[in-house]
């Protein structure tokens, strides 16, 4: 049985690239209003959590913003986002994470990690 990991909010890519399959790369956004997400439960913007379209709930993923190597893990519990060309819509919290608040959107890969 594997050890189990702990990745620091600005892990290393090529540290924990062995452990991690790629999802896909583009541009993120955050929401930060909302009552309950797709999985059922309350939507709560100071936890990390996201929006994926197709992954299963529960999924956590690396989001890391390609431009400034900024990355946090969170766990997919909503669907989204409803826009083209995105993603992945992340909560205010993880946003604040990767430095996009100002901003409103990132560049960003995507690595599962559990």
């Amino acid at each position: 049985m594997a050890a189990k990991r702990k990745y620091s909010q600005f892990a290393s890519s090529r540290k924990d690239a062995a452990n991690a399959t790629s999802a896909s790369q583009g541009v993120a956004s955050f929401y930060s209003e909302g009552k309950q997400t797709a999985s059922g439960e309350r939507f709560d913007a100071r936890e990390l959590t996201a929006a994926h379209p197709t992954l299963p709930f529960g999924t956590k993923l690396r989001v890391t913003d390609v431009n400034s190597g900024r990355s946090v893990t969170v766990r997919v519990n909503d669907r989204g986002p409803y826009v083209p060309g995105r993603v992945v819509d992340v909560s205010h919290s993880a946003a604040q994470e990767l430095g996009m608040v100002g901003k409103g959107v990132a560049n960003v890969r995507l690595d599962v990690v559990q």
